[in-house]
C-alpha cells in the first residue's frame, strides 16, 4: 500500500454503492490528513446512512475520525432490523406504488409527488420521518435526520427491503392509500348516495378516509391487495383492528 493511502474493505450489502471497478469490496483511497472518515467512505461512493459501524483493527471509530496513512477500516453495513423512535416514513416523489403499498399495511406513511429535496427534508426532520429514497445524492444531505437506501426496482421488492429493514408494526386495512388519512367503519346508509346502483347492491360493508372522505368496500380487485397484505404478514406478528375495514376499492396500487 503506498504511505499516503488507507484501504477500505465494503461488506457485501454495501459495494452496489461503489464504482464498478471497486465492486470486490476493497477500496484505496488518499489520506490527505484533512478529510474526516465519513467523508472518504461518501467519497466512495457510499451514503453514510447506509453504514452501521467502521471498524479499525477490530476497534470502532465514527465518521468524524481522521484517518492515518496505512489505516485498514471495515465499512459494515446498517444493522437490520433498524429501529426507529416512531414508525413514520417519507417517500420521495420516485416511489409512488411504494407508498401505496405502504398505507394499504398501516404505515403512516407521507408522500407528493411535487415535493423537492429541500421540502423533502424539511418535512422529514420537522415530522421526524424517516426518508425513504432511491437518490443517494439526498441521503449525503447533511441537514437530513435519518434516511435510508431503498433496494429493489420494482414496488414489491421495495416493500420487501422496508419491511426487512425496520421491521414495523403493520395494521392492514387502516389507512387511506390515496392520502394516508386513518380509516373507520361507515354505515351503508350514511355513504350509499354516493355509490353506484351496482355497488349499493352488491356490498354492505364500506369504511371512509376521516381526511379526505374517499369510500372503501370490498371491491373486485380486493384479492390482489389480500396477496399484497399476505406477503407482507406471513413472516410478522400483525396487529389487527377490531373490525377489519375492506380493502380499498378505487385507485389500487401500481404493480
Amino acid at each position: 500500500m503506498e504511505e499516503s493511502r488507507l484501504e477500505l474493505a465494503f461488506a457485501a450489502e454495501l459495494r452496489q454503492f461503489l464504482a464498478p471497478r471497486d465492486r470486490a469490496g476493497n477500496v484505496l483511497a488518499r489520506c490527505d490528513g484533512t478529510s474526516s472518515l465519513g467523508h472518504i467512505v461518501e467519497s466512495a461512493g457510499v451514503p453514510l446512512p447506509e453504514v452501521g459501524t467502521l471498524v479499525l483493527n477490530d476497534r470502532q471509530v465514527d465518521s468524524a475520525y481522521q484517518p492515518h496513512p496505512g489505516d485498514r477500516i471495515r465499512v459494515e453495513p446498517v444493522l437490520r432490523p433498524q429501529p426507529l423512535p416512531e414508525p413514520r416514513f417519507l417517500l420521495d416523489v420516485h416511489l409512488g406504488a411504494l407508498a401505496r403499498r405502504m398505507r394499504l399495511l398501516g404505515l403512516d406513511t407521507s408522500y407528493s409527488n411535487d415535493f423537492d429535496d429541500d421540502a423533502l427534508i424539511d418535512l422529514a426532520n420537522s415530522e421526524q420521518r424517516a426518508l425513504l429514497t432511491k437518490d443517494r445524492g439526498l441521503l449525503r444531505r447533511r441537514k437530513l435526520w435519518l434516511g435510508a437506501y431503498v433496494r429493489g426496482a420494482r414496488a414489491d421488492s421495495q416493500l420487501a427491503d422496508v419491511l426487512d429493514r425496520f421491521a414495523p408494526p403493520l395494521a392492514p386495512w387502516t389507512r387511506c392509500v390515496a392520502c394516508n388519512g386513518k380509516l373507520t367503519q361507515v354505515p351503508k346508509r350514511d355513504i350509499e348516495h354516493r355509490l353506484l346502483p351496482g355497488t349499493r347492491r352488491t356490498y354492505d360493508e364500506f369504511a371512509r378516509c376521516a381526511e379526505c372522505g374517499r369510500v372503501y368496500w370490498r371491491g373486485a380487485h380486493s384479492r390482489r391487495l389480500a396477496a399484497i397484505v399476505a406477503r407482507a404478514t406471513a413472516a410478522r406478528p400483525t396487529p389487527q383492528p377490531v373490525r377489519p375495514v375492506p380493502p380499498p376499492a378505487p385507485a389500487p396500487p401500481e404493480s
